[in-house]
C-alpha cells in the first residue's frame, strides 16, 4: 500500500552547531560549556570533543548541495552564541558573516533555513557567572537573538528559540550528564525557569520586529506508560515521569503555569530548592513564557514503560557509560525505575518504540497546540546504528537496514497521526550527518550520511538513499 504525505509537509533534516561544525576557536569564537565540558575527565566517551567534529564551518557549500542531492526542502541548524557573542559580549561580525553565508546558500539551493537559536552551546564565559540559573543570562540571550535577526531577518522566517529545554536544564543541571555536568535539584529548576523566560522574551522581541515571523520552540517529548495499568505506584511513577518530561515545558508555554502536582513532588524531595525557584519566578513572567507561538518543534525518540517497584532484573541502561558523578535528571525520582519490554533497541540501547511517537503528536495537539491555534513539526527523530561499510564495484557503500526500517516506522507514525486529524506539517531527520553525539562522542553514529572522521568523507547511506526516494516520491 501506498500512502501519501500532504501537499504542505515538509521533508528535512536537522543538525546542531556544536555537533558538526568544527572551528572551535577559529575567527573569534570562543570557548562554549561544551568545550569546557568535553575536557573535563570522564565526561565524554574517549574524551572526545567538538574542536573539529564534522569541519561543516569550511566544508557547508559541499553540504548544502548534499543536502539539495537528497532532495531536502528545509534545514534545520543552529547557530553558536559562542561564534557570534564571544563571551556573551560584543558582535564578532567574522561569526555573522558564516551564518549569512550558509543561509544565502540555503536559499540558491532552494532549501528553507530553519533556524534554532540556542542548541545548549551557551558561552563558558557565561556560564561561569551563573549560566541558566542567573536570570541576567535572558538579557544576554535577548541580545544575541537581536543580532541573528538583524543580519538574517530578511532572509529567514522560521525561528525557533530553544532546543529541547529539559536537557538544557535538567539534564545538565541536575543530572550531570550534559554541560555543565552540575548534579543540583535547584539549578535545574532555576536554570528551567530562565530558559523559558528567555524563549518568552525572544518570542516578544522578534514579535515585535516583524509580526510575519514564523516563531516557535522545541521540545523534547515521551509517552510515559505504568507498568501495570491497574497498579498505583506505577501509575504514579508515569504521571511524575510525564509531569517532569512533558508537562513541566508544554504547561507554562500554553498554560502560564508550572504543573502544581509536580512543584509539590519536587517540594517532598527538596522544599529548599522549591523555595528558591518560586522566588524566582517573577511577577509577570509566565505571562511573558506563555507568549502565543505559531509553531511547536516535536522531538522524540522513544518512550518510557515506568514502575512504582524496582524490577527483579533491571532493564539494559540506555546511558553512555562515562565516569562523572550522576544523578537522575528527574528532580521527584524515588521510586522511579525503568522496565524491560522486550522492543528492539538502538546501539544507544534506546528503545524502537514508532506508536509512542504517533501518541506524543495527538496528545501535544490535542491538549496544547490545537487550543492555542499552533502548529506541529516533527523536527528530531532518529536512531544510532553500528553501521558497516562495503566497497562495491568501487564504489563505498553504507548498508544500514536498522535505520532505514527507523526511518519508514516513524514516518508512518507521523502519517497515523495526521490521519488522526493531528496538524503535523514535516518531518525533520536527526541527522543528517553522523557527528559529535554528547557525552558518546563520536562512538555513535545516528546520519543519514556517514562521515570519515579521517578523512571528512561523505557518504550517503542505504538510509539516506531511501529518505531520498520518499521526498521524491511524496510517499512511503
Amino acid at each position: 500500500m501506498t500512502r501519501s504525505f500532504p501537499e504542505n509537509f515538509l521533508f528535512g533534516a536537522a543538525t546542531a552547531a556544536y555537533q558538526i561544525e568544527g572551528a572551535a576557536f577559529e575567527d573569534g569564537r570562543t570557548a562554549s560549556i561544551w568545550d569546557a565540558f568535553s575536557r573535563e575527565p570522564g565526561a565524554v566517551i574517549g574524551a572526545e570533543n567538538g574542536d573539529v567534529a564534522c569541519d561543516h564551518y569550511h566544508r557547508y557549500p559541499q553540504d548544502v548541495a548534499l543536502m539539495k542531492q537528497l532532495g531536502l526542502q528545509t534545514y534545520r541548524f543552529s547557530t553558536s552564541w559562542s561564534r557570534v557573542r564571544p563571551d556573551g559580549g560584543a558582535v564578532n561580525a567574522a561569526g555573522v558573516d558564516f551564518y549569512e553565508r550558509l543561509v544565502d546558500e540555503l536559499l540558491s539551493a532552494d532549501i528553507l533555513p530553519w533556524l534554532t537559536l540556542y542548541h545548549w552551546d551557551m558561552p563558558q564565559a557565561l556560564q561561569e557567572a551563573g549560566g541558566w540559573t542567573n536570570r541576567d543570562t535572558v538579557d544576554r540571550f535577548l541580545e544575541y537573538a537581536g543580532t541573528m535577526h538583524d543580519a538574517l531577518g530578511d532572509r529567514v522566517n522560521v525561528w525557533t528559540t530553544l532546543n529541547e529545554p529539559w536537557c538544557s536544564s535538567f539534564l545538565s543541571y541536575t543530572a550531570g550528564e550534559h554541560a555543565p555536568g552540575h548534579t543540583s535539584i535547584a539549578e535545574g529548576l532555576l536554570a528551567s525557569h530562565h530558559l523559558l523566560l528567555a524563549h518568552g522574551t525572544t518570542v516578544q522581541e522578534l514579535r515585535g520586529r516583524d509580526a510575519s515571523l514564523n516563531l516557535g520552540i522545541t521540545l523534547n517529548h515521551t509517552v510515559a506508560d505504568p507498568a501495570d495499568p491497574q497498579n498505583p505506584a506505577d501509575i504514579d511513577a508515569a504521571r511524575r515521569v510525564d509531569g517532569q518530561f512533558n508537562r513541566w515545558f508544554l504547561d507554562p508555554i500554553y498554560r502560564g503555569s508550572y504543573p502544581a502536582d509536580i512543584v509539590d513532588d519536587i517540594r517532598a524531595v527538596d522544599a529548599e530548592a522549591v523555595a528558591r525557584f518560586e522566588a524566582a519566578v517573577h511577577d509577570g513572567d509566565l505571562e511573558t513564557i506563555s507568549q502565543h507561538i505559531d509553531t511547536q518543534g516535536v522531538n522524540y525518540y522513544h518512550g518510557d514503560l515506568v514502575s512504582g517497584t524496582a524490577p527483579v532484573e533491571g532493564p539494559v541502561s540506555a546511558e553512555p557509560e562515562t565516569e562523572r558523578v550522576r544523578r537522575s535528571p528527574y528532580p521527584s525520582s524515588d521510586d522511579i525505575h525503568a522496565v524491560e519490554r522486550g522492543l528492539p533497541r538502538t546501539a544507544q540501547n534506546w528503545e524502537v518504540q514508532p506508536e509512542g511517537l504517533t501518541r506524543v503528536l495527538q496528545r501535544v495537539w490535542t491538549e496544547y497546540a490545537e487550543p492555542a491555534g499552533t502548529v506541529l513539526y516533527m523536527t528530531e527523530n532518529g536512531a544510532a546504528y553500528d553501521d558497516v561499510v562495503v566497497v562495491e564495484d568501487g564504489e563505498t557503500r553504507v548498508h544500514d537496514a536498522d535505520r532505514t526500517e527507523f526511518l519508514r516506522l516513524h514516518l508512518g507514525a507521523v502519517l497515523d497521526a495526521a490521519e488522526a486529524g493531528v496538524d503535523v506539517r514535516g518531518y525533520f531527520y536527526w541527522s543528517l550527518f553522523d557527528n559529535f553525539e554528547w557525552a558518546w562522542g563520536y562512538d555513535k553514529r545516528f546520519g543519514i550520511v556517514r562521515v570519515d572522521y579521517d578523512t571528512q568523507e561523505r557518504t550517503l547511506k542505504d538510509s539516506g538513499r531511501e529518505y531520498a526516494r520518499i521526498i521524491g516520491d511524496r510517499a512511503l
